[in-house]
């Protein structure tokens, strides 16, 4: 069992673990599992003044410059850097962070458009493994936050952030 999956049992929550290959992107990670990109969530490590804060988007979605200043209220906060993922979470595989806050120890903001879903895929710390859950339980003891958190113009290119594949 993998630290997330151990997670999810011990919490009591159902949930499938699916297998694929290698996947970089919640884009190929979809591709890989045959879904639409909206059902794949893309988990991005942010550090604000105040710490470590993790965003849950869909991946099929942008993170967008004002919405997470807004939702953070910290117009200084960014994206963690690979250096930073790789020493601070290094059982976790680059671009497989898993949207689960209480087990990397921080805050989590969800976009709403995640809370649209009855289930969600996520990687599960690898980049060939996924995890399969229905929203509510993925969320239901979480103390996560639902903001808006993807770019809400999609003409307006200054207002997104590209994710890289580490961030996902």
């Amino acid at each position: 069992m993998s630290a997330v999956t151990d997670h999810l049992g011990k919490r009591g929550v159902p949930f499938e673990v699916i297998s694929h290959e290698q996947a970089y992107t919640s884009i190929d990670e979809a591709r890989a599992l045959g879904l639409t990109a909206d059902e794949v969530l893309k988990s991005v490590l942010l550090k604000t003044r105040s710490g470590r804060v993790l965003a849950v988007l869909p991946g099929s979605r942008r993170l967008g410059k004002h919405e997470m200043e807004d939702a953070l209220g910290d117009k200084h906060a960014r994206f963690a850097t690979e250096e930073e993922l790789e020493r601070d979470f290094p059982d976790y595989e680059l671009g497989a962070l898993p949207p689960i806050g209480s087990l990397l120890g921080m805050p989590t903001l969800v976009d709403p458009e995640v809370m649209r879903h009855e289930t969600v895929v996520f990687a599960a710390g690898t980049r060939a493994e996924s995890v399969r859950i229905r929203t509510e339980d993925l969320f239901r003891d979480e103390s996560a936050v639902i903001k808006p958190l993807v770019r809400r113009s999609e003409g307006d290119e200054s207002g997104g952030i590209a994710l890289s594949p580490c961030s996902y």
